[in-house]
């Protein structure tokens, strides 16, 4: 797959407390939704229990995203929170949610099996960080779609898919793939193009031939075409292709142009609206936000006026990015639209220290969505080596990659190199190795907004080091591939399933009974009632 800055990295804009749970379930509720035709009475929810799901599905998102996308809802519709209640009871579907020792490669795999008056069909999906999805399993097919294009599914015998493969569709296939099954004699063919191939089209060219045809729209904004192509994967290409001295955002233009097939304009059109909503967000966050189901209350306004009474220490455009961030990180948890930059639960660092430090300087948003650009390359490079999913990575892969994303980014504000911001972006990654996920009291919340702080105060923090000539010591790449292979080494209960630091502590365990108890008593919240959705 080619990853894309919009697709990847600078977005889903959201719902919800978690990218890889709420985003990435939603865009695999469509998948499956659109696989069944649109038309599901039953749905069979299976989660591995040595994988973080089991823990976390209620309470960080997975339901009210995965149902939602089952009745082809955006990532944005206020009905979220309420999905499993609706789901049930107006579109009258039955469900179930179990867990079972399956011994899945990875900790976020969702195994659904969806039935209509018509039959039936399984497929298996992993959310791999920041929204992103790959679908590994089709009704006991093994394969791989990431939801970046229009895919049609065909199967029937092997003679029948040589005869439409010897045939001129139209549009021509992107690409294909054939694929078996143990102790089956079909054949699923799997035809990816810029638009949907007609069923008309397939069974002319195999008369008289059963074939089972499905259709699956992209899920994701960014489509890949005949002509998507990247110009280099890593930060060493990168300086290999164009060197060190331009800016990063000539770079990331260069990159996305050629991955989007967008013109340079539309890209940057593309993020000033990514920045307008994150204004939004925070307008909305410092005005003040009411969620029962959450750990922490409103305290980006308490913060905003203590700054303005020059009661606080003052650490110049970092306090107002501490206020930023705080009403960023209460809107998400609030259910508000959200930006995940690159995920949800570290939706904050860049965007409230990038937007703090452009103000203070007096820049517009078009400079903020260059700096966003510029971002989303250091995002390319670490999620085609590696992962931004807690589940995978710990906070390394969320806070530090935010932290080195943002920095090359503060770079990229104050007129830097590409070179600069590269060098920022391997310190600040290198400050954050082996940072743990724990979650208080199952909730997306803390000690998560005290490590966006943390992440945007290194962010300018190696902005400046790097500016007056800090010595990086270790090449970009080479951070990277160091966190992937720390994340390797960390134990299971410290990457976000709820069972480790923070998270097993007696006051998080008290914390997350009672809120457990409010739901169950007619409170509103992810985590439980029938009146907000959650079973």
């Amino acid at each position: 797959m080619l990853v894309s800055i919009f697709n990847d990295v600078i977005g889903p804009v959201m719902r919800g407390p978690s990218s890889s749970h709420c985003a990435a379930a939603l865009r695999i509720g469509q998948l499956a939704r659109d696989l069944m035709g649109h038309d599901i009475a039953r749905v069979d929810i299976c989660y591995d229990n040595g994988g973080s799901l089991p823990m976390t599905h209620a309470s960080q998102g997975s339901d009210m995203g995965l149902f939602g996308g089952l009745m082809g809802w955006s990532a944005t519709d206020p009905r979220l929170p309420s999905s499993m209640a609706i789901i049930q009871s107006d579109a009258n579907v039955e469900v179930t949610i179990t867990y079972a020792d399956l011994a899945d490669e990875h900790p976020n795999t969702y195994r659904l099996k969806l039935t209509n008056a018509h039959g039936s069909h399984s497929l298996m999906a992993i959310s791999t960080g920041g929204g992103m999805i790959e679908v590994i399993d089709i009704n006991g097919y093994a394969l791989s779609l990431f939801g970046d294009m229009h895919t049609t599914l065909v199967e029937g015998p092997p003679a029948a898919i040589q005869s439409i493969l010897s045939t001129d569709l139209q549009p021509a296939p992107i690409s294909w793939t054939k694929h078996t099954k143990t102790g089956d004699g079909n054949v699923l063919l799997v035809l990816c193009a810029a638009a949907p191939i007609q069923p008309e089209a397939l069974r002319a060219c195999c008369a008289e031939t059963q074939l089972v045809i499905n259709h699956l729209a992209p899920v994701l904004p960014i489509e890949t075409t005949a002509t998507s192509v990247i110009p280099f994967s890593t930060a060493q290409g990168l300086v290999d292709t164009i060197g060190t001295d331009g800016s990063l955002l000539a770079a990331a233009l260069l990159y996305e142009t050629q991955r989007s097939g967008l013109p340079d304009a539309v890209i940057q059109e593309k993020m000033v609206a990514i920045v307008r909503t994150l204004k939004e967000s925070i307008a909305s966050g410092l005005a003040g936000t009411e969620y029962a189901d959450r750990v922490l209350g409103y305290q980006s306004g308490g913060f905003q006026t203590a700054l303005a009474e020059c009661r606080l220490l003052d650490a110049g455009a970092l306090n107002t990015g501490v206020a930023y961030i705080t009403a960023l990180m209460e809107v998400k948890s609030s259910m508000g639209v959200i930006v995940a930059m690159p995920t949800a639960g570290a939706c904050a660092a860049l965007p409230g220290i990038v937007i703090a430090v452009a103000e203070a300087r007096g820049l517009s948003e078009c400079d903020i969505a260059d700096a966003f650009l510029a971002a989303g390359l250091i995002g390319v490079f670490i999620t085609t080596a590696w992962s931004f999913a807690a589940e995978v990575g710990g906070c390394q892969a969320e806070g530090g990659s935010a932290a080195a994303m943002a920095a090359a980014a503060l770079v990229t504000l104050a007129g830097g190199t590409t070179g600069q911001a590269l060098a920022a972006a391997s310190m600040a990654l290198q400050s954050m190795l082996g940072l743990i996920c724990d979650p208080i009291a199952n909730r997306v919340e803390a000690p998560c907004l005290g490590k966006n702080v943390m992440a945007a105060a290194n962010a300018i923090s190696c902005a400046n080091m790097s500016i007056a000539g800090f010595d990086q010591v270790i090449p970009f790449d080479e951070v990277i591939e160091t966190a992937k292979r720390v994340s390797a080494q960390m134990p299971r209960e410290l990457r976000c399933t709820a069972l480790g630091g923070l998270s097993i502590s007696p006051t998080s365990k008290a914390i997350e009974l009672r809120l457990a108890s409010a739901s169950a008593n007619g409170g509103c919240g992810t985590g439980g009632c029938g009146s907000c959705g959650c079973g």
